[in-house]
Formats: structure tokens, C-alpha cells, sequence
């Protein structure tokens, strides 16, 4: 059964690189060393025209951290729903957990009903859930597309008993994708210890930025610093080899 390859990116030059290289999806986010937020809808719409052959789906996650929303980031998120539906986007990415680690059903429900019948996936709030099993019933139930899991562990190779056991479990009803830690090293294994019909992974690699001048003194992040004169971009190049190990 061949494979369909989900990339994360964070920049309408990723959507290029993996549309390229062959990939069938993206998810476009910002703050990928925040797992992932909302990008801006400038940047979604910017990236639905850059590309053609390749389906864009857009995460709404108003914040890093946990998966427990407000009143207000919820309404935040259902406005976001559906700007990003108006804007062309081919599916969305969710997730929301209760404080008992539930999913968030009435959360769920509601930017279900703004997706307005786009395909959506949850997110790896699904990792964060108490029970993996109930949380997948419940998504389901709710009429979910597809889950993106770890397997709850550290890395997809370390999670794939769970997410065998959660392909299984779901059979048709739902598709459950591998992702994180995914690489060209791993993911021969990954799927067939999974038996995954889907598989999600980044594929950056370090460049330096253009700028010529360059001031050494401050620096626009919080206490742990990311470099200010580095950038990591999608390649088609890692998005190939990731495709061609998996083959």
C-alpha cells in the first residue's frame, strides 16, 4: 500500500520544497519550536497560491504549551476555523483536552462545526490524552479524520507499539498518522512496525541568514536564545530522502 507523506512547515518556501520533492500534504504552522501555532492568514493564503499539486491543511493553535483553552482562545481558534476555510485551506489541524486529559468534546465540536466539512485532523494534543484508547473512540464519535500521535512517547519508534495498536483499533473509521521523530533512518521501520498508511515529518535543515550586517548584541527571543543570524528551512532534498528511505 503506498504511502501518503504529511510535511510540517512553517514558511510558503516549505509548501514549495515538499510539493517538489513529492509529498501529498503539508501542514503549514508557525512557532515550530513551540509545536506549532497558528500562522498568520496572509501566510495561508500566500502559501495556497504558491502551490498546486500538493494540499495545504493549517493548524489553529492560539499558544504553546498545554491544550487547555479559555473561553477566549477558544473563540480565538473558531474565528481562525474559519477564516482559514474562506482563505481555500484544504483541512485543518485541532486539538483540545479537558484538565482530567479528555477530549475536549464541546471544544471539538465547535471548531468542528466552523471547519464546515473540511477534513480535520487532531493534533498531538492526542499524546497529552489520559486514556489513548477512549480519546480515539472519542474522536470517532465526533467525526474526526485523523489523528497525529507519537504513540505518547518521546518519538514515533519509541511509541510504535501504541500507534500499532491504534491503526488496529481503528480500522477504517479514522486514520491514525505517525509523527514525530520521524526520519530517512527511521521511517522504513516506523511503518512497518506501525503498518501506517500515512506518515508526518519535518524535513529542515540549517541555512544562514542573508543579512549582511549583523549586530551580536541583542537578540528578539525569550531566555533560552535562538540564533538570531540562523534559519531552519524545509528542503525538497530531506523531504526526498525521507520519501525514498520509506520505499
Amino acid at each position: 500500500m503506498s504511502l501518503t507523506y504529511e510535511i510540517c512547515i512553517d514558511s510558503v518556501a516549505g509548501a514549495i520544497a515538499a510539493e517538489k520533492a513529492g509529498a501529498h500534504r503539508v501542514e503549514l504552522c508557525a512557532a515550530l519550536f513551540e509545536g506549532g501555532l497558528t500562522p498568520t492568514l496572509g501566510t495561508v493564503r500566500a502559501a495556497l497560491a504558491a502551490v498546486s499539486s500538493i494540499k495545504v491543511n493549517v493548524i489553529v493553535r492560539p499558544r504553546g504549551g498545554d491544550f487547555i483553552f479559555d473561553e477566549h482562545e477558544v473563540a480565538a481558534m473558531e474565528h481562525d476555523v474559519a477564516l482559514i476555510r474562506e482563505a481555500g485551506a484544504h483541512g485543518v489541524v485541532i486539538g483540545a483536552l479537558t484538565p482530567a486529559g479528555a477530549i475536549d468534546r464541546p471544544v471539538v465540536e465547535r471548531l468542528l462545526a466552523a471547519a464546515g466539512g473540511l477534513p480535520v485532523t487532531f493534533h498531538r494534543a492526542f499524546d497529552m490524552a489520559a486514556d489513548p484508547f477512549a480519546a480515539l473512540e472519542e474522536l470517532i464519535g465526533l467525526g474526526v479524520d485523523r489523528v497525529l500521535t507519537s504513540g505518547q512517547d518521546v518519538s514515533v519508534l519509541e511509541g510504535a507499539p501504541l500507534i500499532a495498536e491504534l491503526v488496529r483499533r481503528a480500522g477504517d473509521r479514522i486514520i491514525v498518522m505517525p509523527g514525530g521523530g520521524v526520519t530517512d533512518r527511521n521511517v522504513a521501520r516506523v511503518v512497518a512496525a506501525t503498518g501506517a498508511r500515512e506518515i508526518h515529518f519535518a524535513a529542515l535543515s540549517e541555512q544562514p541568514s542573508p543579512a549582511v550586517h549583523r549586530n551580536p548584541h541583542p537578540f528578539m527571543g525569550g531566555e533560552l536564545r535562538q540564533p538570531e543570524y540562523r534559519r531552519l528551512v524545509t528542503t525538497a532534498a530531506g523531504v526526498g530522502s525521507v520519501i525514498r528511505a520509506a520505499g
